[in-house]
Protein backbone atom coordinates (compact mmCIF):
# COMPACT_ATOMS: atom_id res chain seq x y z
CA UNK A 1 0.00 0.00 0.00
CA UNK A 2 1.55 3.59 -1.08
CA UNK A 3 -0.13 6.93 -0.31
CA UNK A 4 1.04 9.51 -2.54
CA UNK A 5 1.10 13.59 -2.06
CA UNK A 6 2.55 16.14 -4.06
CA UNK A 7 3.40 20.03 -3.84
CA UNK A 8 3.38 21.50 -6.96
CA UNK A 9 5.06 24.80 -8.21
CA UNK A 10 6.49 25.45 -4.54
CA UNK A 11 8.61 28.80 -5.10
CA UNK A 12 11.87 27.48 -3.33
CA UNK A 13 14.74 26.20 -5.81
CA UNK A 14 15.25 22.04 -6.36
CA UNK A 15 18.84 22.45 -5.47
CA UNK A 16 17.61 23.97 -1.65
CA UNK A 17 14.17 21.22 -1.63
CA UNK A 18 16.30 18.21 -2.39
CA UNK A 19 18.84 19.35 0.71
CA UNK A 20 15.34 19.28 2.96
CA UNK A 21 14.00 16.15 1.41
CA UNK A 22 16.95 13.92 1.13
CA UNK A 23 17.30 13.74 5.05
CA UNK A 24 13.54 12.35 5.18
CA UNK A 25 14.05 9.32 3.22
CA UNK A 26 13.69 6.00 4.16
CA UNK A 27 12.57 6.98 7.79
CA UNK A 28 9.78 6.22 10.31
CA UNK A 29 7.12 8.84 9.93
CA UNK A 30 7.46 9.90 13.32
CA UNK A 31 11.23 10.50 13.01
CA UNK A 32 10.79 12.28 9.40
CA UNK A 33 7.93 14.65 11.01
CA UNK A 34 10.32 15.45 14.19
CA UNK A 35 13.15 15.87 11.44
CA UNK A 36 10.95 18.42 10.17
CA UNK A 37 9.65 20.36 12.48
CA UNK A 38 13.11 21.51 14.08
CA UNK A 39 14.69 22.01 10.60
CA UNK A 40 15.89 25.59 10.15
CA UNK A 41 15.78 25.52 5.95
CA UNK A 42 12.87 27.30 4.50
CA UNK A 43 11.84 24.06 2.32
CA UNK A 44 11.68 22.57 6.22
CA UNK A 45 7.65 23.96 6.71
CA UNK A 46 6.36 22.98 3.08
CA UNK A 47 7.39 19.52 2.91
CA UNK A 48 6.42 19.16 6.57
CA UNK A 49 3.01 19.57 5.74
CA UNK A 50 3.18 17.90 2.45
CA UNK A 51 4.47 14.77 4.79
CA UNK A 52 1.46 15.09 6.89
CA UNK A 53 -0.54 14.97 3.88
CA UNK A 54 0.74 11.90 2.75
CA UNK A 55 0.18 10.61 6.38
CA UNK A 56 -3.58 11.91 5.99
CA UNK A 57 -3.86 9.92 2.31
CA UNK A 58 -2.58 6.72 3.85
CA UNK A 59 -4.80 7.18 7.11
CA UNK A 60 -8.34 7.82 4.71
CA UNK A 61 -7.44 5.70 1.49
CA UNK A 62 -6.19 2.42 3.21
CA UNK A 63 -7.05 2.68 7.24
CA UNK A 64 -3.47 2.30 7.93
CA UNK A 65 -1.74 2.99 10.94
CA UNK A 66 0.15 5.65 11.40
CA UNK A 67 3.38 3.79 13.92
CA UNK A 68 3.89 1.27 10.96
CA UNK A 69 4.21 4.08 8.26
CA UNK A 70 7.50 4.78 6.76
CA UNK A 71 8.83 7.62 3.91
CA UNK A 72 9.27 5.19 0.94
CA UNK A 73 10.53 7.70 -1.96
CA UNK A 74 10.78 11.43 -1.91
CA UNK A 75 12.15 13.08 -4.78
CA UNK A 76 12.17 16.81 -6.38
CA UNK A 77 11.49 17.81 -9.79
CA UNK A 78 12.28 21.09 -11.81
CA UNK A 79 8.99 23.39 -11.92
CA UNK A 80 8.49 26.18 -14.51
CA UNK A 81 11.31 28.80 -14.02
CA UNK A 82 10.36 32.51 -13.74
CA UNK A 83 12.15 34.76 -15.91
CA UNK A 84 12.88 38.48 -14.58
CA UNK A 85 15.32 41.09 -15.33
CA UNK A 86 17.16 43.77 -13.37
CA UNK A 87 18.88 46.53 -14.40
CA UNK A 88 22.99 46.36 -14.58
CA UNK A 89 25.72 48.23 -15.95
CA UNK A 90 26.34 50.01 -19.19
CA UNK A 91 22.47 49.69 -19.77
CA UNK A 92 22.07 46.50 -19.95
CA UNK A 93 19.82 43.93 -18.84
CA UNK A 94 20.98 40.92 -16.76
CA UNK A 95 18.92 37.79 -16.39
CA UNK A 96 17.32 36.51 -12.54
CA UNK A 97 15.51 32.92 -13.04
CA UNK A 98 13.50 32.35 -10.01
CA UNK A 99 13.22 29.15 -9.93
CA UNK A 100 10.03 26.43 -8.99
CA UNK A 101 10.06 22.80 -7.70
CA UNK A 102 7.57 20.14 -7.62
CA UNK A 103 7.97 17.37 -4.35
CA UNK A 104 6.34 13.94 -4.38
CA UNK A 105 6.47 12.29 -1.21
CA UNK A 106 4.98 8.32 -0.81
CA UNK A 107 4.44 6.76 2.19
CA UNK A 108 4.02 2.99 2.85
CA UNK A 109 3.74 0.18 5.58
CA UNK A 110 5.31 -2.52 3.48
Amino acid sequence: MDAKARLRFLRISPRKTRLVVDMIKEKSVGEALALLKFCSKGAGQPVYKLLNSAITNAESQFNADVDELYVKTAYVDEGPTLKRYKPAAMGRASRIRKRTSHVTIIVSNE
